[in-house]
């Protein structure tokens, strides 16, 4: 079974999941988040065809710890999502994963107009990398 990992924005919603063994975290896709009855429905389709047990969201936190605007709205998100979803939605710490993904995708050598493209899919990934390295193993 897999973890998917969302990284919630206004625009788009970075996607990435885990390999069966929940050891790796690979960078998926990007959904637009408008319309939300389309951004359901692919979520709805990738929990089944990648068979996952666990939905990941990021939660975005000011750097002093604390909730601001932003984190409001992954709230709302999460809970739209629990009404739509069956299997269970745990939210983690996405502080500065767009900046980091940025950075590497910039190192990379990916073209500015690329990145635009690239850079939700990769937070993602690094925030499903950042919840799977911080499990005790099994």
């Amino acid at each position: 079974m897999r973890i998917l990992a969302l990284d919630h924005g206004t625009k788009r919603v970075g996607v990435a999941v885990s390999d069966e063994l929940q050891t790796i975290a690979q960078p998926l896709e990007f959904i637009p988040a408008e319309p939300f009855a389309r951004l359901l429905d692919r979520l709805k389709a990738l929990v089944r065809e990648k068979e996952v047990e666990l939905i990941l969201v990021g939660m975005p936190r000011n750097m002093d710890g604390s909730y601001g605007p932003a984190a409001l709205k992954a709230q709302v998100f999460v809970t739209a999502l629990r009404d739509a979803v069956a299997v269970p939605i745990r939210t983690w710490d996405e502080r500065l994963t767009s900046a980091q993904a940025q950075r590497f995708l910039i190192q990379g050598g990916v073209r500015r107009q690329d990145r635009k493209q690239k850079v939700d899919k990769t937070a993602a990934a690094l925030l499903l990398q950042s919840y799977l390295d911080s499990r005790e193993p099994s």
